[in-house]
């Protein structure tokens, strides 16, 4: 979409990919690694939980799959239940090399995964301090995504609906308004299943989307990860370019004329 669209930009770094990817699920590595170069992304996150972190990366590492050249490596904290394991998981995390950019995940309820606002703020507020790049999964709430603003994060992540479920955008207005009062980057985030979510998504004006699940489980994930880059760009396009919302209009209007060639010619 060169010339099209803005790149996206996240605190110093430049995406012309508005997919990202999750690492989580996939039957091997070899998948995992075909699947970020059918979907073309460039920012790819890794379960911090998952990764030997007292070990050498080797080719049995998730890291393998990834690129690292042109791929933005994005630990998370994904299983921290508190403010204080998230930030110790970040921590080590930038230790072992592996950078001081943090997807984070603070989720105390271990059924619907939902994350702790409070908690997140909080540790948002010491890694931003510590200069890490902070990207915080949060529940659709425009109040907190203002506060982790103010607190200095490079991006809020919203979650679509629970982390997992393919349920698709259930909080579609709390997430308009995130989209319409923040200033940093909106990507949403958990529950998007078919392309046509990621579509809807980038259509209300997302900054970019976040998959895992729906790629790692379908019949096809390279097949599907060309479809969810194809609906990425076709929903990002209609954003910039397609119909207005206040250009809905409740009354049919033809597309052709319906006068001059039905004529009654007696």
């Amino acid at each position: 979409m060169e010339g099209l669209d803005p790149a996206l930009v996240i605190a110093d770094r430049t995406f012309s990919s508005r997919l990202f990817a999750g690492t989580g699920k996939f039957a091997s590595v070899d998948l995992a690694r075909q699947v970020i170069e059918a979907s073309g992304t460039q920012m790819v996150t890794v379960a911090l939980r998952r990764l030997d972190l007292q070990a050498n990366l080797d080719e049995q590492s998730i890291l393998s799959a990834i690129d690292q050249s042109r791929i933005q490596l994005l630990p998370n904290t994904s299983g921290a239940r508190t403010a204080e394991e998230a930030i110790r998981l970040a921590r080590l995390a930038r230790s072992i090399g592996a950078g001081h950019w943090v997807k984070l995940e603070v989720t105390p309820d271990p059924v619907y995964l939902l994350p702790d606002g409070a908690e997140t703020l909080k540790a948002s507020e010491i890694l931003v301090k510590e200069g890490f790049v902070v990207l915080p999964y949060i529940h659709a709430d425009p109040v907190l995504a203002l506060r982790l603003q103010d607190a200095g994060v490079a991006a809020v992540m919203p979650l679509g609906s629970p982390i997992g479920s393919n349920q698709g955008i259930k909080h579609r207005e709390s997430i308009e308004i995130i989209i319409e009062q923040v200033t940093v980057p909106v990507v949403v985030d958990a529950g998007l299943g078919q392309p046509s979510h990621v579509a809807q998504a980038m259509e209300m004006g997302a900054s970019a989307v976040l998959l895992n699940t729906a790629l790692a489980t379908s019949r096809q994930p390279v097949v599907m990860a060309r479809a969810f880059a194809q609906a990425c760009e076709a929903g990002r396009l209609a954003y910039l370019y397609g119909i207005e919302m206040r250009e809905r209009k409740w009354q049919a209007q033809a597309s052709s004329p319906l006068t001059g060639f039905l004529r009654d010619e007696n």
